[in-house]
């Protein structure tokens, strides 16, 4: 790791364990260009001419007639507004005088170890010893305009992160129409791009796409990342696959409305960028006034979809979560929502809780329906006072009664939202955002708060804590039900309107923020109607996101495939739901649900006191592979091996602890085929010259968990040929086969 400065070329190489991205400084009036990101360099002489400055149209203070050209064309490390760089800018503005254009040139920089926070923002963080950071200043001399560019290189993962800070120096005030979080100019060499796409319950589908010319984008205008589009591009190689080629990997550390868009252009360039839509945002920046923009990372790996993936993983894992649940198990809740929806009461949840201590359960979430008149969801949010009438004797008697079982307990809330009934509408109609003399549309009936306010955070966190304090509660689940719309402020001027979509996503990450703080030990896991939040800034607050409302588990593998391609297995939210599924009906086995959700946070959303003996039987069995496999899963290095969502007809994955000496490898047989071969898979991450033995993994009642085999390998078999899985009998069969070096 390192970030070096070479004074009498100026440029900027900056190096991660296995990457190396370099920064130049062209012309006498500062251009900020990019020459190179790839694999790690050690001597970069004469890096600075794949630039190709020295070739026409030349740099502009060397042939000015031609100074369109040069814009046009010049690898740029953040790109300008209407001056001559005719591609999608990174930054534009509307002065007083009504004008657009910017241009920023470099005036000063500074290398220092460690990485300041950004204000208000989730981003990543790390010490002095595992982090050094760049700041390159610029200015646009005619706006008075200081643009600061900050990237950040991480010791122990090959990721970059960037951010952008802009300052107004003027005297007049200034609109920022477009401040984008980082831009990457690089030849398009033969590109394709992944971007991630779905709906509710069929969150982060993955499409790869050739990259032609134009412009190609995902984006979000919903006030929240969203369930169709998703704030991630890669762009690799044509032929590349898990384990070969390049790849780039782009994520937005942000969870309002994003855009993420890759252009290649006339000359065959592509330029890649993300960050906050510009659509409907506007910024007044006065005198002094300082806009933070959100952090984008970047990652590059030669080997492949894989590297990129293990990459982020780690640098979420150790430099993203905070929570003091990142290192640790989670505990194994069983949710109330499947198993009563709205009709319950205190004594069907303590019979649950009964039920599922015995099992090994280890806490009891309360979902929706506990507060005001919240009898079905038309109702009551923004009541967060609890429903005596429902739970008899107050919460706090129905948290020392699950407590006294031995579990700990959680709670449900949905704190953005309002409901037109409820007692606090009618008190303050105008908390909710709507825009005068238009009928705010509604979904899922309820409406959004403005929680821009101060007023409107202060009152909705006041209840939360009266209600936290009140009882022992150990976890919450934060919602968020239904996307923003309608879009205005009562408390904001005229000329703010435009900043509402921002401080609404600010507001929330304040009010997360003030809940970790008064309650540290909280364990958090965000929701927003399943994945709709599923995003990294997110998982600054919450170490883990609930994946999907569908948790049919052949459903799952594309949902849980496609976010582990960014995220760590340990942030995915995944449980074991009754069959026929609520959301598509298919029957699965009980013990392929477990295996799947094994691959997340692992827990239920069930109705323990109705399954049948042969399931019950087998939910201490999957306690008991939870918390023999748990710490492999949160911990190893993940690899993708086959998938489901390409094949149409198995999944394969595999998990690695990092000294390589065990592994578990998750097989699903979704359809079974006849007349068909037994199917042989290729491990990756062991070591090649040890030896493993095979157990396969049994969750029968009366059986070990682990069924050894006579099975032994060397880690070059299982690598270069691979091991032999038989066809199982029947759909949506699987088995976990355990590694472990001898």
């Amino acid at each position: 790791m390192g970030i070096k400065y070479f004074e009498k070329e100026r440029f900027f190489k900056l190096d991660t364990p296995n990457t190396s991205y370099v920064i130049a400084i062209v012309s006498s009036e500062g251009f900020v260009g990019h020459a190179y990101y790839g694999e790690r360099i050690e001597d970069v002489t004469g890096i600075a001419e794949l630039m190709r400055v020295h070739e026409a149209p030349f740099t502009p203070d060397t042939n000015a007639r031609d100074r369109l050209s040069f814009l046009d064309c010049f690898p740029t490390e953040y790109a300008g507004h209407g001056v001559g760089d005719y591609r999608e800018s990174s930054i534009r503005v509307k002065t007083v005088g009504g004008h657009s254009a910017v241009q920023p040139y470099y005036v000063s920089h500074v290398i220092y170890k460690g990485k300041k926070k950004l204000e208000g923002l989730p981003a990543t963080w790390g010490s002095e010893e595992d982090v050094e950071t760049l700041e390159i200043t610029c200015v646009d001399p005619v706006l008075d305009l200081q643009i600061v560019l900050e990237y950040s290189v991480f010791a122990d993962t090959d990721s970059i992160a960037r951010n952008v800070r802009v300052t107004n120096r003027d005297v007049q005030p200034i609109f920022l129409e477009k401040v984008m979080s980082g831009c990457l100019d690089m030849d398009n060499e033969n590109f394709d791009m992944i971007t991630l796409h779905g709906s509710w319950a069929r969150e982060r589908r993955m499409q790869r796409n050739p990259l032609g010319k134009g412009v190609h984008s995902v984006s979000s205008l919903r006030g929240e990342s969203g369930h169709q589009e998703h704030p991630f591009i890669a762009l690799l190689e044509h032929t590349a696959t898990q384990n070969r080629g390049q790849v780039y990997g782009f994520s937005l550390v942000y969870s309002g409305n994003f855009v993420a868009m890759a252009q290649v252009n006339q000359f065959d360039s592509a330029r890649v960028m993300m960050g906050i839509n510009p659509e409907d945002f506007s910024w007044k920046l006065e005198s002094g006034e300082t806009f933070q923009a959100p952090e984008m990372i970047m990652t590059y790996s030669a080997v492949g979809i894989g590297g990129m993936t293990r990459s982020l993983h780690e640098l979420y894992r150790k430099h993203l979560i905070r929570s003091p649940y990142r290192n640790k198990k989670r505990p194994i809740l069983i949710n109330n929502w499947e198993a009563t929806y709205f009709d319950f009461n205190e004594t069907k949840l303590l019979e649950i809780a009964k039920e599922a201590s015995q099992m090994g359960i280890e806490m009891l979430v309360m979902d929706d329906g506990w507060f005001g008149n919240r009898c079905d969801d038309n109702r009551a949010l923004g009541d967060w006072e609890v429903n005596e009438d429902k739970l008899k004797g107050g919460l706090k008697k129905l948290v020392d009664g699950v407590n006294a079982l031995g579990m700990e307990f959680g709670i449900w809330f949905e704190p953005e939202m309002i409901s037109p009934e409820s007692n606090l509408y009618k008190e303050h109609p105008d908390w909710a955002i709507a825009i005068p003399g238009r009928t705010p549309g509604l979904a899922r009936n309820q409406l959004v708060l403005d929680i821009s306010r101060k007023e409107v955070r202060d009152c909705i966190i006041d209840k939360m804590f009266k209600v936290l304090h009140s009882a022992n509660i150990k976890y919450v689940k934060w919602d968020m039900n239904r996307p923003l719309s309608d879009i205005g402020g009562a408390c904001l001027p005229a000329d703010r309107q435009g900043e509402l979509y921002h401080r609404f996503t600010l507001g929330m990450y304040e009010m997360q923020e003030r809940l970790l703080a008064e309650f540290p030990d909280l364990l958090l896991e965000n929701c927003s109607g399943g994945g709709a939040r599923f995003d990294a800034g997110m998982l600054y607050y919450s170490p883990q996101i609930w994946c999907s409302d569908d948790t049919d588990a052949v459903e799952r593998l594309a949902i849980q495939e496609s976010t582990a391609m960014i995220y760590p297995l340990s942030a995915m939210g995944a449980h074991v739901s009754v069959c026929p599924n609520h959301t598509v009906g298919r029957n699965t086995p009980f013990a392929t649900r477990g295996n799947v959700a094994l691959a997340g946070t692992f827990g239920y959303e069930l109705d323990v006191t109705k399954l049948s003996d042969e399931d019950k039987a087998m939910v201490p069995r999957q306690v008991a592979m939870y918390h023999r496999f748990n710490d492999l899963v949160r911990e190893g290095d993940y690899y993708r091996i086959d998938s489901y969502q390409e094949n149409h007809y198995y999944d394969c994955t595999q998990v690695v602890s990092k000294d390589k000496s065990e592994c578990i490898v998750t097989y699903v047989q979704v359809l079974a085929k006849p007349s068909s071969h037994s199917h042989k898979v290729r491990l990756e991450g062991l070591k090649a010259d040890k030896q493993y033995a095979l157990s396969i993994v049994s969750v029968k009642p009366g059986e070990e968990l682990l069924q050894k085999t006579d099975r032994i390998f060397s880690g070059a078999t299982l690598m270069k040929g691979g091991f032999v899985i038989p066809n199982a009998w029947g759909d949506f069969q699987s088995t976990i086969y355990y590694f472990e070096e001898i």
